[in-house]
This record gives C-alpha cells, sequence and structure tokens, in this order.
C-alpha cells in the first residue's frame, strides 16, 4: 500500500526508471510507425497485440477475470481514460509535433494529476509536490532546449498532447480506486482488454484498416515492440508501482523519460551528451528529490550543532 507521505522507495525508484526506458520506447516506435499506419490503427494495434501477449500470462497465474457489468466497469473506464484516449490523441499529436516535443508534453502529467487527485480530495495538495513537478518541467525544457521543433500549425498537436496528459491524471485517478485484491498482472490485462474491445469499432470505422497497404517489416518490428515492451510488459511494471506507492507517484515516470531518453542514445547510439543536457538532468533529479520530501526531512530533524570546547 501507499506510504501516507507519498513516499517512494528504493525498489520502486527502480521500477519507476525501467518503466521510463520501456515507455520512452513508445515514441520512437510511434514515429516509425506513422509512417505506414494512421493513428487509430496503430493504437489498436498497441492494445490487442499488447492483450494477446499478456493472456497466456494471466492463465498461467491462474487469475480469474471479472464477473459481470459491475466487475468490468472500473478497467474499462481505466483502459478509457489511461490507454485509449491519451494514445489516440498523443498519436494524432505526433502527427504535428516532432517526438522530442510530444515527450515533453507528456512530461506534464505529474502535474494534471497531482491536480486531479486534488480535487477529488484524495491527496492533499501539498506545495512541494506542486513546486517539485514544475521544477520538474523546467528540468525537461532545459534538457531539450531549442530543439523543441515549434513550427506553424502545431498549436493543434501541442493540444492534443497535453488533452492526453491530461487523461493519464484523470486515469491516476481511477487507478486509485480500482480494486485492491486484483494483482497487477490482472489489473494490467483486463484494461488491455477493454481497451481493445473500445478502439476495435472506433478504427474500424474510422480506418478501414483491411484495406490498407500491408506495412514493412521494419514497421511490423516497431509494432511488436510497442506492443510487447511499451504496453505488456510496461502496464505489469505499471500496476506494480501504483499498488506500491500511489497514482500520482507512478505518473512521476513521465519527467523521468525524457533523461532516459538521452542515456539511452549516449550508451546504445554514441550520441553526445551537451552540458546543456547534463544542467537539464540535474534539475529533473532535484524536482523528484522535492517532490519525494525525504532529504527535506533529513534537513529539518538535523540536530543543531553543538559547540566544542577548546581545552
Amino acid at each position: 500500500m501507499p506510504s501516507a507521505d507519498n513516499r517512494i522507495d528504493s525498489r520502486d525508484w527502480g521500477l519507476l526508471a525501467l518503466l521510463s526506458v520501456l515507455w520512452g520506447g513508445s515514441f520512437f516506435f510511434n514515429g516509425v510507425i506513422l509512417r505506414e499506419l494512421p493513428p487509430l490503427t496503430l493504437v489498436l494495434l498497441r492494445v490487442a497485440l499488447g492483450t494477446i501477449i499478456l493472456l497466456p500470462l494471466l492463465r498461467a497465474r491462474k487469475i480469474e477475470f471479472p464477473r459481470g457489468l459491475s466487475g468490468w466497469a472500473p478497467f474499462a473506464a481505466m483502459g478509457l481514460f489511461n490507454n485509449v484516449l491519451p494514445f489516440s490523441l498523443i498519436v494524432f499529436g505526433q502527427t504535428y509535433v516532432p517526438s522530442g516535443l510530444a515527450s515533453i508534453l507528456n512530461a506534464t502529467t505529474p502535474l494534471f494529476a497531482v491536480i486531479v487527485m486534488a480535487a477529488a480530495g484524495e491527496e492533499r495538495l501539498q506545495a512541494r509536490r506542486v513546486a517539485g513537478v514544475v521544477v520538474g518541467l523546467i528540468g525537461v525544457a532545459i534538457l531539450h532546449g531549442d530543439a523543441l521543433g515549434f513550427e506553424s500549425k502545431q498549436g493543434v498537436g501541442i493540444l492534443l498532447c497535453l488533452a492526453g496528459a491530461f487523461s493519464y491524471g484523470i486515469a491516476a485517478l481511477i487507478g486509485r480506486r480500482l480494486p485492491q485484491r486484483v494483482p497487477p498482472l490482472g489489473t494490467a490485462t483486463f484494461q488491455m482488454i477493454a481497451s481493445a474491445v473500445l478502439m476495435a469499432p472506433v478504427a474500424a470505422a474510422a480506418d478501414r484498416p483491411w484495406l490498407l497497404p500491408m506495412p514493412h517489416a521494419s514497421t511490423w518490428l516497431a509494432v511488436l515492440g510497442l506492443a510487447a515492451l511499451s504496453t505488456a510488459l510496461a502496464y505489469i511494471v505499471f500496476f506494480q508501482i501504483l499498488q506500491r506507492s500511489g497514482a500520482t507517484n507512478v505518473m512521476l515516470v513521465t519527467l523521468l523519460i525524457p533523461v532516459t531518453a538521452m542515456l539511452l542514445g549516449y550508451l546504445v547510439l554514441g550520441e553526445p551528451i551537451a552540458p546543456r543536457e547534463v544542467i537539464g538532468a540535474l534539475v529533473i533529479a532535484s524536482a523528484l528529490l522535492l517532490i519525494d520530501g525525504r532529504v527535506l526531512s533529513w534537513f529539518s530533524r538535523a540536530p543543531a550543532s553543538t559547540p566544542h570546547t577548546i581545552r
């Protein structure tokens, strides 16, 4: 269960870092897939294939399905606000704005989550958490510098990405109210099933995917990576953190995504890291420490120094 003061333990910081890598890859995968497939078909493939990957694991763990409409309702709501709406909005947004800018806009998710949780009376609007999120957003902006890519006609894409981040904030509230007895694997699978059911008629009516030309192998590899890594595995990790550390804490992953993308570029692709990027990463790190609050409590509990007597 989440701690009373919304702090995150070392294990969950590690899980957040892993989740940032998995979800950070989704912006790359989306960029590859959108060259050949329309946005709604992309989202349908993501949730449908993610469901197919998770179902055998569910069967192996002998986790029972929800019963009746009342049993499925919370997972349908989670699927709508955590998958269908944000995936669709952000993917459509990426047709107007570059992936880097989309990831920056996605980093506003913790701010929306803090506001939504406070408005619903689920968590107190703590000044340090709001300040930490704002500092984190500044760090993300510094990290990307002048590579934001603002051009004409990008206003629509920016609004779409922000709407997706707001949807994630609502999903944080819904996630707080999900049945606690369901293990993370079950929660991940059930919301994915609901998402696939919701997306199928929408994508069929809008895109008629059966009439689209067959994508190239590189596109299918990106679809598989998006479904297996950035969706199926990512949501198992997501719901682990959600149950252990709480809804607003799990959304902090969106602040980490730009940092992990920078580090992966350096370690895997040999891309250089500019001083500006180091400063941005340090600002984000300080924001996460501010949000967590333990460092502040250490200073507040530090005993006053006693004068030494010289003999």
